[in-house]
């Protein structure tokens, strides 16, 4: 058992470190499959009478095939689970979530809507 968790702890670390080490600065989630990256700037959160804001907060975005995660500073709620299509730089739904995803090598800027709670971030790497 031990030798299966080292195993699993090695390979964890070598992905990071590919991860991180794969996604300069100018390179767009866009293109990729695999991609972290941090933004920074604006990001604000609502929830019924749950306020969070910070004009300095940052947003991790990770991207595995056409899934991006997006995980807010200030102990706002990640959001996961939201598919784009590879080389596809925006997201816009109108349904009941009405949100808008913009996203490049430089600039990310989001309004999200779901379940009342509402993220929004203007943030730049």
């Amino acid at each position: 058992m031990k030798k299966t968790l080292k195993i699993f702890g090695i390979l964890s670390l070598i992905l990071v470190a590919f991860a991180f080490t794969s996604c300069s600065s100018d390179d767009d989630p866009a293109d990729n499959d695999l991609f972290i990256g941090k933004y920074k700037g604006k990001v604000t959160y609502t929830n019924g009478d749950e306020n969070k804001s910070n004009d300095d907060g940052s947003v991790t975005v990770t991207k595995v095939g056409n899934t991006y995660s997006f995980t807010f500073s200030d102990g706002i709620p990640a959001i996961t689970g939201v598919e784009m299509d590879k080389n596809q730089h925006i997201a816009i739904s109108l349904g009941d979530e009405n949100s808008y995803i913009r996203i490049n090598e430089d600039v990310l800027k989001l309004l999200y809507n779901k379940d009342g709670a509402t993220w929004t971030a203007d943030v730049k790497r």
